[in-house]
């Protein structure tokens, strides 16, 4: 087979990168030390996978799987599922004693809906983890190049790849296993990895096989590659590795630098190769991941306890019914002649009245079965598939950019949805897009850039409509710096002119990653300005100081910036956009075409090389140090404002004043900040530096970094300020907007990330979950390494003195206004979750407007997320896009995937997935407080009337001597919940509407009545159950004391059990569907067509059962026509029954309207007498007051600068009056 020729043959990264490709600093003999402890054993034979089995090592597969059943498991545990429901657990033994002769009813209409309830809730199930599988399988079956023997490499299904393969991953391909990587496209074994679905970071890993391997440079070299790799068990830690290589009888320490994870992806390399350590459920992604979890919404484990209280009543009445009858088989029942006492059965003896009363007790119990509502489970299955119908079928929700829709994967938790109380969220790719736009600079104290922000233009279009004088303004109250100075007049104009500039200013950008707009420095002008000297320099900094790679683009004729991190990429679009192109890197130097203006030839510059002092998040900056053309040595230089500052010569600080000015004003407009800074090198200075330098570099122990970051320290210092960036981190489209939403809807929002701190700070600033004046505390064990006697005692006791101080600053904090923000990075919070601190660090947490976590783990995002469920006792959400993201997903109470571009892992393992954040909004705040009202009231509801109907039952047996004698005929019974109550229900669950969708993201505070459990508190419950025992009462007794002694018939006979019975359906039927259509604000015709034609179903029914032999229709032959029909009576005691059961709720809900009303009662109100039209101050002032309190969001931001803004104008006011007296 030919060679296959290197892409980038001639770069050797390794010779420039000074921290990322450090050789590790642990000899052979002390790794081999460390791998014969437990927890070393695996053993793995390269290029010999099938020695393995024969050596007796069985490794896990590749084959991954995230579904909660499998053929064999799904019987046993779907049943499971089924039975946890106590009502289950009763129909079925219930369904069991209707075998026996105690029952009252056939066994097959005992078991004939017990079976199709549970059936048809298990095939559900079965559907929604089949759709897992699919997922599943989609990953499974993706192909990858797996050595085949002979030099030859094949293709292989993932699942197919086996330990000790040895595969070749191309550009842009995700890793199958995780892998020791062996060689690059690169000379010297560099590859970089972008691990964005691990960590959260989108800045590349720098990755460096073993020397010893670099000679495995093609397809050939692998025909008779072997070696064995002894290392650590599968175990979760992302960021550790121990182990050795043995190749060529030679022994090779191995650290995490050479270890390529799961899950990641190959970036700005043309191939590595690697061969397979950890495969499938040990890989170190899928450790962090936990079991897909079985979850149930608070309503569905509430419902629980309302079935034990029903079943509680069911046995009192059951006890009530059987000591009565085995009280009147003793006393009673030997008088009643009629009853002919003398023929007794194993079930009735009047000389065993116990043993007849303990038959009656089952009798009873199955008899009175209907207060518990079998259908109730089987309609809440229907009504929420079609609830998750309706997401996935939300326009409003579908991205058209990658025509992707919601979706609802279980529809188990629709209305979970509505009582949210904590969000918690990744930020890489769920908050942003991982696209940075350049918008402002600062060059030598001065400003450029005139585009605004989002969060500029956002906080200035309400600072707009607060401002007095402007059209936008309409407030009733005068305001207190309203002045009639005319001089005070005249800066309010000023003012106002600005915020209408600023708001004009929403602009599109033309280029991907460039916003910037300021004609003094564009088009060459900048050569006009006064400081044209500092610009270039700047300029140069911008294009020079990086590690990124160009690559010709085809279809522009221009070149892509392959970076590190989407920052670099920003400016060296920048820098090109302002005529300085870097085109063309090569082992030793950078090359830049410069253009000082649109009429001149660009002009080629070559920089040489000489060391590249990369950014980590210790040092917070980066160097490049070169040689330009007349041969100067400068070291160009960029980073975090503080770390740069303090490194400043005494003559570098001439623009630090006004720099440090612009910053905090970048700062507060949600930018990211970088400072700029040179140094000029004589040539002795750097020769000595340099050679201080290798020799650390050299260094052989454990401080071989500390070394290398002395001794680039001391260059680092005495440098000379150039000036600042400010980028924008593009939010994905909505993301502040809808955090805005979620705060005003008074949801808590925490973000979780990998990412470094700083990163993860300004993401919070600009999507307003911070804010300048916020104060932020941070919990920080960053000395740890210095405590000496016992480190995990004194650390733990030092966090325990910063989570008491944190707490007790909020307790005496006395300004309403004031906000804190918690931030904690990945080490502190693996003490903060530790049993004897986490409850503090919770209550602390929960007291702060907001909290980020940054640097954390996988598994540690699942253990915050726990906390705060299990801590809190309240609903959490958890979001998020990558593998890094499943375990929080699954132990949330709801877990919500983003589809975007990246890997499907956190869709798969969630319950609820959209494309983009912002959809988020409309999910919890329209969806969600639809769903959570409409189960709840439907649940209400079926309370309701099975406890009216169930009763009826309880009291004829009773009036008629306990004997087990039911008023209804056994179709009436069968129909009442699965035909004639059903259909009106599901629409109420399905279609009801409290107010539109418009008017719920209008007033986000109505979203607070679901975590409130404002329609499914036990007030609620027992006022519904309370409802159904006063309505049972009514239909009975009423229709009794009708029909008891009047005549029925034209001809004097008074009514039958059959006619009794038959009215009293009706009555019952007329009053529950009477009761549900009051119940309903939103009416279509299907919920018209269902209420009113259930009604007419019973009617229909009740004439066609008439019209069938009397052997099958008994004592209701031809009832309707000629015995119910005919007569008056039957026609007011319907009319009276019904109106006597609904005129209670009728004014408890019109006084509750008039004196005490629900917010969304008096929105209702307003909507139907159209004074949002009519009256625009009124309904703008009901949406300003539909809010809940928040700190955090654009409302709070504003809010934060209007009130700055007042107290300035009063103060200056204040002091104008003080003069003028």
């Amino acid at each position: 087979m030919e060679r296959r020729v290197r892409k980038r043959d001639r770069l050797k990264w390794s010779l420039l990168y000074t921290f990322s490709c450090t050789r590790a600093t642990m000899t052979a003999d002390e790794e081999q030390a460390s791998l014969d402890c437990p927890g070393y054993s695996r053993i793995i034979h390269c290029n010999q996978p099938q020695l393995h089995t024969k050596m007796g090592l069985y490794y896990t597969g590749n084959h991954i799987s995230t579904t909660r059943y499998n053929f064999v498991t799904f019987l046993p545990k779907a049943l499971f599922e089924q039975f946890r429901r106590v009502a289950n657990i009763y129909f079925l033994l219930a369904a069991v004693l209707s075998l026996t002769p105690v029952s009252p009813f056939t066994p097959v209409s005992m078991i004939a809906p017990l079976a199709f309830v549970v059936g048809l809730s298990m095939m559900k199930e079965a559907l929604e983890d089949w759709k897992r599988f699919i997922q599943d399988m989609k990953v499974n079956r993706r192909r990858g190049d797996v050595h085949g023997g002979e030099g030859q490499f094949v293709h292989k299904h993932w699942q197919d790849i086996r330990v000790g393969d040895v595969v070749k991953v191309e550009k842009d391909k995700f890793f199958p296993a995780d892998l020791l990587l062996l060689s690059s496209s690169y000379e010297d074994g560099i590859c970089y990895v972008e691990t964005m679905n691990l960590d959260g970071e989108t800045n590349l890993k720098v990755k460096r096989s073993l020397e010893v391997t670099l000679s495995l440079e093609d397809d050939e070299a692998f025909k008779d590659f072997a070696g064995t790799i002894k290392c650590e068990d599968p175990n979760p830690s992302l960021y550790t590795f121990v182990g050795n290589f043995e190749y060529e009888r030679q022994l090779y320490v191995l650290d995490p630098s050479q270890i390529l994870l799961r899950d990641s992806k190959l970036r700005n390399t043309s191939y590595i190769y690697g061969v397979v350590i950890f495969t499938g459920h040990d890989s170190k992604v899928m450790q962090n991941a936990t079991d897909s979890p079985c979850k149930r919404s608070r309503i569905e484990r509430k419902m629980d306890s309302i079935i034990y209280i029903l079943f509680s009543l069911l046995v009192l009445i059951s006890l009530i019914s059987s000591i009565g009858f085995a009280i009147l088989t003793k006393y009673g029942m030997p008088n009643w002649w009629f009853l002919q006492p003398n023929i007794t059965t194993g079930l009735y003896d009047p000389s065993r009245p116990a043993v007849s009363g303990v038959f009656h007790l089952v009798t009873a119990l199955i008899l009175y079965g209907y207060l518990i509502p079998i259908s109730l489970y089987v309609s809440i299955e229907v009504v929420k598939v079609l609830q998750a119908t309706f997401i996935n079928q939300d326009v409003f929700m579908y991205d058209e950019e990658i025509g992707k829709p919601a979706r609802a994967r279980t529809s188990n938790l629709n209305e979970e949805l509505g009582q949210v109380d904590t969000i918690l969220t990744d930020k890489t790719g769920t908050l942003t897009c991982n696209q940075m736009d350049f918008l402002k600079c600062s060059i030598a104290g001065i400003s450029y850039g005139l585009r605004a922000s989002e969060v500029e233009i956002a906080a200035a279009k309400q600072i707009a409509a607060e401002v007095p004088g402007t059209p936008e303004h309409h407030t009733g109250s005068q305001d207190p710096w309203e002045g009639k100075s005319p001089s005070h007049g005249s800066s309010d104009i000023k003012f106002e002119h600005e915020i209408t500039c600023m708001i004009e200013d929403i602009h599109k950008p033309a280029i991907k990653g460039f916003s910037f707009q300021d004609d003094r420095l564009m088009h060459g002008n900048w050569t006009k300005e006064p400081t044209a000297s500092t610009i270039l320099l700047f300029l140069r900094i911008l294009a020079l100081c990086h590690t990124a790679i160009p690559e010709a683009n085809d279809e522009t004729g221009g070149f892509n910036y392959e970076a590190e991190s989407p920052d670099e990429a920003a400016f060296l679009v920048a820098a090109r956009e302002f005529g300085f192109e870097f085109f063309k890197r090569t082992q030793s130097s950078v090359f830049i075409r410069e253009k000082y203006s649109p009429s001149e030839e660009p002009v080629e510059r070559e920089f040489k090389i000489l060391n590249l002092l990369e950014f980590n998040s210790k040092r917070k900056r980066m160097s490049v140090i070169l040689r330009d053309e007349n041969g100067q040595i400068v070291l160009l230089c960029k980073g975090a404002d503080s770390i740069i500052f303090d490194r400043l010569s005494k003559n570098g600080k001439m623009y630090e004043s006004d720099t440090s000015k612009q910053l905090n004003e970048y700062g507060e407009a949600g930018l990211r900040t970088l400072a700029l800074a040179y140094r000029v090198l004589d040539e002795s200075e750097y020769s000595s530096w340099n050679n201080e330098f290798l020799k650390a570099k050299t260094t052989i122990g454990a401080d071989l970094e500390a070394q290398i970051e002395r001794v680039s320290d001391m260059m680092e210092r005495e440098l000379i300020l150039v000036g600042a960036t400010a980028v924008e981190d593009k939010l994905q489209k909505g993301v502040p907007q809808c955090i805005d939403k979620l705060a005003q809807a008074g949801l808590k929002i925490w973000v979780l990330t990998g990412d470094k701190l700083e990163t993860a700070i300004n993401i919070g600033f600009a999507c307003s979950l911070l804010r300048q004046g916020m104060k932020q505390i941070h919990l920080s064990i960053a000395n740890i390494e210095l405590l000496t006697q016992d480190p995990n005692k004194e650390t733990k006791e030092n966090l325990m003195m910063q989570l008491t101080n944190a707490s007790q600053m909020i307790k005496l904090e006395k300004d309403p206004y004031a906000a804190f923000a918690l931030i904690i990075d990945g080490k502190t919070l693996t003490y903060a979750l530790e049993d004897d601190l986490k409850n503090q660090f919770l209550s602390l947490a929960v007291d702060c407007a907001s909290v980020i976590c940054c640097r954390v783990s996988p598994r540690q995002k699942a253990l915050v997320t726990r906390l705060v469920k299990e801590g809190t006792g309240k609903v959490t959400l958890a979001i998020g896009d990558g593998a890094n993201d499943v375990g929080m997903i699954q132990e949330a109470d709801i877990g919500v995937g983003i589809s975007g571009v990246e890997g499907m892992q956190a869709v798969m393992a969630s319950d609820f997935s959209i494309s983009q954040f912002r959809f988020l909004q409309r999910l919890l705040v329209v969806h969600g407080h639809w769903c959570y009202k409409r189960i709840a009231l439907m649940i209400c509801y079926f309370f309701y009337k099975n406890i009216a109907f169930g009763l009826t039952i309880f009291y004829y047996e009773t009036y008629t001597g306990f004997s087990g004698q039911s008023v209804y005929d056994d179709w009436y019974m069968l129909l009442f919940n699965v035909v004639l109550t059903s259909l009106p229900v599901i629409t109420l669950g399905v279609f009801e509407q409290d107010v539109s969708s418009e008017v719920c993201l209008q007033f986000p505070a109505l979203y607070q009545q679901g975590p409130r459990d404002l329609f499914f508190g036990w007030y609620r419950i027992i006022g519904w159950m309370l409802n159904g025992l006063y309505s049972s009462i009514m239909i009975h007794f009423l229709n009794i004391e009708i029909f008891y002694l009047g005549a029925f018939r034209a001809e004097g006979q008074t009514a039958d059990i059959a006619a009794v019975g038959a009215t009293m359906f009706t009555c019952i039927i007329w009053a529950v569907n009477v009761q549900i259509s009051l119940i309903m604000s939103h009416f279509t015709w299907i919920q018209i067509l269902f209420v009113w034609g259930s009604v007419a179903a019973w009617y229909l029914f009740l004439f066609c059962y008439g019209m069938l032999s009397p052997i099958i229709s008994g004592n209701a032959f031809r009832i309707l026509q000629e015995a119910l029909g005919s007569a008056p009576t039957f026609w007011t005691a319907t009319l009276l029954v019904t109106a006597v059961c609904n005129i209670p709720y009728l004014l408890h809900i019109s006084l509750q309207r008039t004196f005490n009303p629900l917010d969304h009662h008096v929105i209702q109100e307003i909507k139907h007498y159209k004074k949002d039209l009519e009256d625009q101050h009124m309904w703008k002032r009901e949406k300003s007051k539909a809010r809940e309190k928040t700190l955090i969001g654009f409302t709070a931001r504003v809010d934060a600068k209007i009130r700055q803004i007042k107290g300035s104008l009063q103060r200056k006011v204040s002091s104008m009056t003080m003069q003028s007296v």
